[in-house]
């Protein structure tokens, strides 16, 4: 592997690529730090300071998934504050409307519907950043409405100030969309992907800061086993990492027989393919959508109501992840967007017409509807360990804060949205990096990818049961380190 990173800078091509996506990058967390002018900054990072010292999230676990997907610019009030997650929405509910009105779906197969579909999820991302950008105002003007203890945020509140502000946070997140694009046209994966992850890393340091104050201490006051504690955090999380990537990387293979062809005089015997379904088919896309969906209450009742009022109150305790009701209500979030991704993405039907058509066939199911009624059934199920994975590591930050009463900066590496989409971008670009590496005759990352398959994949009929074993494991693994953690507290 380490040959493979030395062979990157060889290839000029591919190492213009990686350059400019560096610079790219520079650029991006450069503007995070650019505060909005007319905030006084230093007063609300010192706030922060104050509120993490004392183990309290004035934000909760929301604030902190804001926090991380921008990179720390909401926090510090940059001119990137809304970061890359207006387009986000947008193309999630572009997605869903390409997938449920008839239109939308006949725009898409028409010359040129991916071209107008980008154009429209920019314009939605346009409104959504202007709304988004409007409701940030009203908080920065009105801190004690969200609940923080913070006096003349704003050195000169007002008209002047709402439309310069709303016009500074649309405008940066339209340059964080062009950035996105030419980092996925001229550089290495994909660009607003790659953004998301590079904020998501930024936040690492001081979450492993955090850890160690909150878990071994600082000063007088040394936790004797606080270092056993860290130990098993980081054994957790790599542990954690590598059952992700199997699990993402995991798929069933079908095989599929080539029927007998006539070429000239001859005979020819049809081979035998695979059709590759993959495990965890609908990717992180479900729990995106659990994560805005079950966010949106929360900022709509405090944006109305105010922090101190007895509606919010209630939703709080609802959406708190101490609640019961916070685990079913996003379990059946996740199972239902995962069925429903599955069930517009996927079709047996479509897939069955085709393998007929071209004289294809899976050994023991007659071709037509018999073969798509297989595929949809070996689907669901595939689709039921998916959704059993991604609500377990969805659940693992919340878990951890409850158990370890830690921070959910700290405990977003452990799981949930943060840790798929880092787990898929960095996937993705050793994909992309390694084709270029073998296209140029160069070694790739994995030299074993003959004997198990491209990045390890899981492969043979059977191999879909051994993701529900590694589920049971990694729940046994939680127990562990709850108990290790509670132990040091």
């Amino acid at each position: 592997m380490i040959n493979a990173f030395a062979n990157t800078m060889k290839v000029p091509d591919l190492r213009s690529r990686i350059l400019f996506t560096l610079a790219m990058i520079v650029i991006v967390r450069l503007g995070v730090h650019l505060p909005l002018p007319g905030v006084d900054v230093t007063a609300l990072a010192n706030y922060m300071e104050t509120q993490a010292q004392k183990g309290d999230s004035p934000f909760g676990a929301l604030g902190a998934i804001l926090t991380i997907f921008s990179g720390g610019g909401l926090q510090q009030c940059g001119i990137f504050a809304l970061g890359i997650m207006p387009y986000i929405s947008a193309s999630i509910m572009t997605q869903l409307m390409g997938a449920v009105i008839p239109s939308f779906q006949k725009m898409l197969r028409e010359e040129g519907g991916r071209q107008k579909m980008t154009k429209i999820t920019r314009l939605l991302a346009i409104i959504i950043a202007v709304i988004q950008g409007y409701l940030l105002t009203i908080s920065l003007r009105n801190p004690a409405k969200l609940g923080l203890d913070l006096n003349n945020l704003v050195l000169d509140p007002g008209f002047i100030f709402t439309i310069t502000t709303i016009f500074i946070i649309v405008t940066g997140t339209m340059f964080l969309m062009w950035i996105g694009d030419q980092i996925t046209e001229r550089g290495v994966g994909n660009g607003v992907s790659l953004i998301i992850s590079v904020n998501i890393i930024s936040a690492l340091p001081g979450a492993f800061a955090m850890a160690w104050k909150s878990l071994v201490g600082s000063g007088a006051e040394i936790k004797p086993l606080g270092a056993l504690a860290i130990v098993a955090l980081i054994l957790f999380m790599v542990l954690v990492i590598a059952l992700v990537v199997t699990i993402t990387q995991a798929q069933r293979r079908i095989p599929v027989q080539q029927a007998k062809r006539m070429v000239g005089r001859k005979v020819m015997n049809g081979g035998t393919q695979y059709l590759p379904l993959k495990l965890n088919y609908s990717g992180v896309m479900p729990v995106i959508f659990a994560t805005a969906i079950l966010a949106l209450p929360t900022l709509l009742v405090t944006q109305i109501w105010g922090e101190s009022s007895k509606v919010t109150y209630w939703v709080n305790i609802l959406m708190s992840p101490a609640d019961i009701g916070y685990y079913i209500i996003s379990a059946f979030m996740i199972f239902f967007f995962s069925y429903f991704w599955v069930a517009t993405m996927f079709q047996p039907q479509q897939i069955s017409e085709d393998m007929k058509r071209s004289g294809s066939y899976i050994p023991g199911v007659r071709p037509g509807p018999p073969t798509a009624t297989y595929l949809d059934q070996t689907m669901s199920r595939l689709t039921f360990a998916g959704s059993l994975f991604l609500t377990l590591i969805y659940f693992l930050p919340s878990l951890l804060t409850v158990w370890g009463d830690l921070h959910p900066i700290v405990t977003q590496f452990f799981g949930g949205t943060s840790l798929l989409i880092l787990v898929g971008v960095l996937l993705d670009v050793m994909r992309q990096v390694e084709a270029t590496l073998l296209q140029k005759n160069y070694d790739g990352f994995m030299k074993k990818s003959r004997t198990r398959g491209k990045y390890g994949h899981l492969q043979g009929g059977g191999d879909s049961n051994k993701g529900l074993v590694v589920l049971w494991v990694v729940i046994a693994v939680i127990v562990l380190t709850g108990a290790i953690i509670m132990a040091a507290k």
